[in-house]
């Protein structure tokens, strides 16, 4: 039996035993920096308003400064944006997802990749 081999890296920064930064945390701060809103964002990425809410909180409070700003509602609405700070680690974090990346195509992981003997067996 031919199996389709691959290699799937998963960068997360931790901070305790929670998460600081994941896949997760990286698109929904892309989509509140696209939509000026949590609750659009999360709405984008399918995620419930208190799901999305926990994940902003959790990544305001694992790093020295907020990564996400939000500024209450009112006449002119409320609303959310991506911090300097917030954009140096979406910054960061691509780049570190990029050299994984890069390092998941090299030949020798992806010959061990390769060697996976069959898809495990199920009961």
């Amino acid at each position: 039996m031919v199996m389709d081999a691959r290699l799937k890296l998963k960068a997360q920064i931790m901070c305790g035993d929670e998460i600081a930064m994941g896949p997760g945390k990286a698109a929904l701060l892309d989509a509140i920096a696209e939509t000026g809103s949590i609750s659009a964002a999360g709405r984008r990425l399918g995620m419930s308003y208190r799901r999305t809410w926990l994940l902003v909180d959790a990544m305001n409070r694992c790093w020295a400064e907020p990564l996400v700003a939000t500024a209450t509602g009112g006449s002119k609405g409320g609303g959310a944006r991506v911090t300097a700070l917030g954009e140096q680690v979406r910054a960061d974090y691509a780049a570190l997802v990029g050299r994984l990346t890069d390092s998941a195509d090299e030949a020798s992981l992806m010959a061990a990749v390769r060697a996976a003997p069959v898809p495990p067996a199920r009961h």
